[in-house]
């Protein structure tokens, strides 16, 4: 069975598999920064831990970030890919981030599994109060732009961002 979890240390193995199939040091939607030394178990332990802090309003956030949620894709142990929740959006997010970033490793994709993690977490967008979400993708990613559509969301606008030409959709919720 498919579930949203919080990311965890347990699952670094599977996790490190994925990120030899993404083929560089980046997920989509999985909150790896530039600074994130994943490969010990210590390092990748200090990462966990950082992406469960973000969601917690009580601790600030760094400059430049938002406070986050952060949920893995998970099948029988395995990681499947990551997704997050952004809780407002920044300058740089309202532009071409918004509020939710996706991905999925590239042996688990065309099994509708963005898709399904777009809505759960949708619904967890509601409970924090959110009125509607800002979700992009890169003009030329014709599957994501789908998985977003599948959700109800309503194209703004394409345009020329810090990140390439970017379709920008709204979900009202």
């Amino acid at each position: 069975m498919v579930e949203l979890v919080v990311p965890t240390v347990e699952l670094r193995e599977s996790w490190l598999d994925s990120l030899k199939e993404w083929g560089a040091a980046h997920q989509d939607g999985a909150g790896l920064g530039e600074g994130d030394e994943v490969e010990s178990p210590e390092g990748f332990a200090r990462w966990v831990a950082r992406l469960r802090r973000q969601a917690d309003h009580s601790i600030p956030v760094d400059p430049g970030r938002v406070h986050a949620s952060y949920w893995w894709i998970v099948e029988d142990e395995t990681y499947l890919g990551a997704i997050s929740l952004r809780h407002e959006l920044n300058d740089f997010l309202l532009d071409a981030g918004g509020h939710i970033g996706y991905g999925v490793r590239p042996s688990a994709r065309r099994r509708g599994l963005a898709r399904w993690a777009l809505g759960a977490t949708l619904d967890r967008a509601r409970e924090l109060g959110l009125a509607r979400v800002l979700v992009t993708c890169d003009d030329s990613n014709v599957a994501s732009a789908h998985t977003i559509e599948g959700n109800g969301g309503v194209l703004e606008d394409v345009r020329t961002t810090t990140l390439g030409l970017t379709r920008r959709y709204w979900i009202d919720l």
